[in-house]
């Protein structure tokens, strides 16, 4: 007799205010702890990235982390990428998405630092608001939103040097401002196997 399929688990971290970011389709069947440092968006486990002892080693399948890494300051980034693999099964995986401050800087190279960029649920988003913070939430009182650091694709990439992770792929995606990193435990199979999680999670 098969023993019962284990429940795949999703750890949130920086998650923000319930149903107010939007995750891949391929994590709706996982159980999802949902991590923040504030306790107005009544996370599952209130604490900060760099300290993730509430959740046992080796317990998570994956870890998402988007637009919160850059509330560290830099030397604490890379406390929080090694709780992050801590956690982290040895077929797991960590997802990072973070402003791409190369991209956003052209915008500021031509004097358009108040210029609306786009739109977000909270309000009209600013390269200012990108480079330090969404304002509005921090002129709410809302200081954990203010930006600590900043990365370019080689920047964060070198976040990651001497951590335990088996490889680590990089990807810009200039619509949305962003730099993603997903970095796996244990390297790929090949590259169909890389594709495959790219692609499931809408990368």
């Amino acid at each position: 007799m098969s023993s019962p399929q284990r429940e795949h688990v999703l750890v949130n971290v920086g998650c923000g205010p319930r149903n107010g970011n939007s995750l891949p389709a391929y994590f709706a069947n996982w159980q999802q702890l949902r991590v923040d440092v504030d306790p107005s968006v009544q996370p599952d486990i209130l604490a900060d990235l760099t300290d993730l002892s509430p959740i046992p080693t080796s317990s998570a399948d994956a870890v998402w982390a988007s637009h919160c890494v850059e509330h560290l300051y830099e030397h604490q980034v890379a406390l929080a990428l090694a709780e992050f693999r801590r956690v982290l099964r040895e077929d797991g995986f960590l997802c990072v998405i973070v402003p791409d401050l190369q991209t956003v800087a052209q915008y500021v190279a031509a004097d358009r630092l108040h210029e609306t960029l786009y739109q977000s649920p909270a309000g009209p988003v600013t390269p200012h608001d990108i480079f330090f913070g969404f304002g509005a939430a921090i002129a709410s009182g809302r200081t954990s939103m203010a930006h600590r650091c900043g990365f370019t694709p080689s920047m964060l990439q070198r976040c990651f040097q001497g951590l335990p992770f088996g490889e680590v792929l990089l990807r810009r995606r200039s619509a949305q401002l962003e730099l993603v990193a997903v970095a796996r435990a244990t390297p790929a199979k090949d590259d169909v196997e890389r594709a495959a999680l790219m692609s499931a999670l809408e990368l």
